[in-house]
């Protein structure tokens, strides 16, 4: 497209990304003001970048929204972006919401909410079945979060929507037969970043988005359709600003699902390390934090918060997933971006980065009760293609796991990509093991005589006492791209029931 002397219609949203380029964040500010945006509104972008004159109209196609036009004059530039097809576009007054420039950066005012009465949770027993966390979306609910990401549903619309995948999800595992209950994270879009549309200067963007980010796109897109990654589906947290939580991040989960069942309820929780390898970007130094120590700390205070309110609404057990940690074991130092498990960045070296994990978590949990934090480890869980996902035993990550203080392992355990339970001696002999009995990448159910072999194996080697129950990770850890069906996951926790209650 060639530049025009001026733009043949007028913007509805503006801002100037001055000498910003679209892998050092002008993406990012793109994303932030064309979001809140209805199809067919137009966004007017103003940059100083050369480089801009091409990558913006690469994006544009990428993300398929138009660029009606662009004028040049001197160093400044004018890009004039449709959010979808121009032909979408419906004249009308823009939305007030939308007419501004960027808001100095800053943590929110908190909100204050009245302190509850602590509610009491049922204990959870040895032997107890549970879910790992995700539990296979209806498409209609599929739908629903696109639709509300985009701004196309109301914030009560969707929770009604969510609050009956919820129902479809708790009746499934009470079938089955589960000790322990899950509301199946349905509201989340993935089992980590959904926290981005939880926080304030924190939004969901395409992981498409990021491609200019990566020193190889080409190579990097590679590697996304080789793990079966929908990256124009799968959203990414982008860092806009200083962090903040003005409101809870599952606690309504957790309050809904609760009104459901009587059974203990599980909440899993993305770890602080996950989120600070996800959330750290380079180009956010210039606009929000200079280093990931930072970013690191405002995590930790927004999930301590958030611990605080799950313990008071009567959480059994709080799961912290962190299963980028066998991305640091597995593969060392990456000088390049890389995906795993959703956290999209770079890494130092094995020790510095397990010291970092294992302080970030310990500082999270400190002072709450231990028997009730728990922390998940897996080697990926986005592919049912085994031989793409990372493999190795738990011996490079026993010291870090044995350091850090919480009160359950929930590890998988069934793949052989996991290595030899027995390692796992090495973990405090006073807190849980939950092993992995089943593997949710697997499309065939297992026996109930092959898991009930694996729970004895379990129970021999670290007294049936201590000894959890579940499959090796979630059944739909990405919305857009569950590992199986809810029928299917159905069948795999029933079958964990009747082999427990078997050896019970």
């Amino acid at each position: 497209m060639q530049p025009s002397d001026k733009h043949a219609r007028s913007p509805d949203v503006s801002f100037d990304g001055g000498d910003l380029d679209c892998g050092n964040g002008l993406l990012l500010l793109i994303r932030k003001h064309i979001d809140p945006m209805r199809p067919g509104q137009l966004l007017e972008i103003r940059s100083t970048e050369i480089s801009v004159d091409e990558d913006l109209p690469a994006w544009c196609r990428l993300t398929r929204n138009e660029l009606v036009s662009f004028t040049r004059q001197g160093k400044q530039r004018s890009f004039l972006v449709c959010k979808g097809m121009l032909a979408d576009r419906q004249e009308a007054s823009a939305n007030p919401a939308t007419q501004r420039q960027d808001a100095p950066l800053g943590h929110a005012p908190p909100v204050a909410r009245p302190r509850r009465v602590p509610a009491t949770a049922p204990r959870i027993v040895p032997l107890s079945v549970m879910g790992v966390g995700s539990w296979p979306r209806p498409r209609w609910m599929v739908e629903a979060m696109h639709d509300h990401v985009a701004g196309r549903l109301g914030e009560a619309q969707f929770q009604e929507t969510a609050d009956d995948a919820v129902r479809l999800a708790v009746a499934a595992q009470a079938r089955a037969g589960v000790n322990v209950v899950t509301d199946g994270e349905q509201r989340r879009d993935s089992y980590a970043s959904f926290v981005a549309s939880r926080l304030e200067n924190c939004q969901l963007i395409p992981l498409t988005d990021l491609l200019p980010l990566v020193e190889d796109a080409e190579e990097f897109e590679q590697e996304l359709r080789a793990l079966d990654v929908p990256a124009a589906d799968v959203r990414h947290p982008a860092v806009l600003g200083l962090i903040a939580r003005s409101r809870p991040l599952v606690v309504h989960e957790l309050d809904f699902v609760r009104t459901l069942t009587e059974l203990p309820v599980k909440v899993a929780l993305p770890g602080p390390y996950l989120l600070t390898r996800t959330m750290w970007m380079e180009c956010i130094r210039e606009r929000a934090y200079q280093s990931r120590e930072a970013l690191a700390e405002d995590i930790v205070g927004v999930l301590r918060a958030e611990l605080t309110e799950l313990i008071e609404a009567g959480a059994a057990m709080i799961q912290l997933d962190e299963p980028v940690l066998t991305d640091v074991v597995f593969t060392g130092a990456k000088a390049k971006t890389s995906f795993m498990c959703g956290a999209l960045s770079e890494s130092h070296s094995p020790a510095i980065e397990l010291d970092f994990a294992r302080d970030l978590v310990n500082a999270t949990i400190a002072d709450f009760p231990r028997e009730r934090m728990a922390l998940h480890v897996c080697r990926g869980n986005w592919t049912r293609d085994e031989s793409v996902a990372l493999a190795g035993n738990y011996q490079p990550l026993i010291d870090t796991l044995a350091r850090m203080r919480v009160g359950a392992y929930l590890l998988e355990m069934c793949t052989p990509r996991a290595g030899e339970m027995e390692i796992l001696k090495l973990l405090p002999a006073d807190a849980f093991i939950g092993v992995g009995v089943v593997n949710q990448k697997l499309g065939e159910t297992e026996s109930v005589a092959a898991v009930a072999d694996r729970i004895k194996r379990a129970a021999s080697a670290f007294g049936r006492d201590r000894v959890l129950l579940h499959p090796d990770c979630g059944f739909a850890t990405f919305a857009d791209n569950p590992l199986c069906g809810a029928q299917a996951a159905e069948a795999k926790l029933a079958v964990i029931a009747e082999a427990a209650r078997s050896i019970r």
